[in-house]
């Protein structure tokens, strides 16, 4: 039914990673195959391409659904129907990206709008770029790159605009960070003649579901404990929860209590759980999170 492009290159593993938790495994004869499949009625057939170049094809209707970044979007202007941020990076989820201004670290310049007239500035977001020293009214060269991007500074080009999440890349070939000009998160998108099919919609929904409820799940943990009526209050005071425990009487007298929390929390969470009154703890992996 749905045809899905999903990106390749650095966001590739973590995007593969999400469709397996999500239980929508894209399987491939190896993984230099552009294209695949998942044992998924709605979902017709997989292709993995670069993120540069989604936008466009889900625009021109080679595929009905794709994930790409918010950045690549700003790039193409692309006319897609965004259904919702994923987030996650190349280093894992609840990572963000920022497309930066880059300058030597003895560059005069601290800001975007102290940059000369007449900057050389390389990047791969030549569109994105020169709209936004348009809007500040800097006449700048903006020159096209092919990639290693920030090898051309200082001896080719004066400044670089590039994409990071944290800057240590940049840091380390002795540049520093001068302005954001965005930020940018993947995105799964659809082409609007495809999202206005109400068959192809509810599919479309139903894979939104599956990515968002595997993200919510991750780092996240069931805690299930039993505790006396004595210690009930002691434990609730210092259980966490996504919105508040579960408490149930059992047969036998006594609670069961059982709550999500952070897989970071659970080291220190356990023996304070056990000194307050709690017994029978258990911790469960969760695969997914439907609010």
């Amino acid at each position: 039914m749905l045809k899905l492009v999903i990106p390749k290159g650095s966001l590739e593993q973590q995007t593969l990673r999400l469709f397996e938790e999500a239980d929508l495994r894209v399987r491939r004869g190896s993984d230099r195959d552009y294209h695949g499949t998942i044992d998924d009625e709605r979902i017709e057939r997989v292709s993995l391409l670069r993120p540069q170049e989604i936008p466009i094809y889900v625009q021109d209707g080679l595929f009905d659904l794709g994930i790409t970044g918010q950045d690549w979007i700003a790039e193409t202007a692309a006319d897609v129907e965004v259904l919702t941020p994923l987030s996650y990076a190349k280093s894992g989820s609840g990572h963000g990206t920022k497309v930066v201004l880059a300058v030597p670290a003895d560059h005069v310049a601290n800001t975007a709008k102290e940059m000369p007239p007449g900057s050389r500035i390389s990047t791969e977001f030549e569109s994105l770029t020169k709209r936004y020293f348009e809007e500040l009214g800097i006449d700048v060269h903006v020159v096209w790159s092919f990639g290693a991007t920030e090898a051309k500074v200082p001896e080719i080009v004066d400044a670089i605009v590039d994409i990071t999440e944290t800057g240590s890349t940049l840091r380390a070939h002795g540049m520093k960070v001068i302005e954001t000009l965005m930020t940018s998160a993947p995105v799964l998108v659809a082409n609007r003649e495809a999202a206005a099919d109400p068959v192809k919609r509810r599919a479309m929904e139903d894979i939104t579901t599956l990515l968002l409820s595997a993200l919510r799940a991750e780092g996240r943990v069931l805690i299930k404990m039993n505790v006396g009526e004595a210690d009930l209050q002691q434990v609730l005071e210092v259980v966490p929860a996504m919105k508040s425990p579960t408490v149930a009487p059992l047969q036998e007298g006594g609670y069961a209590i059982e709550t999500v929390v952070e897989k970071a929390q659970v080291n220190r969470l356990i023996p304070l759980l056990k000194a307050h009154g709690a017994t029978d703890i258990l911790e469960i992996p969760i695969s997914k999170i439907v609010p």
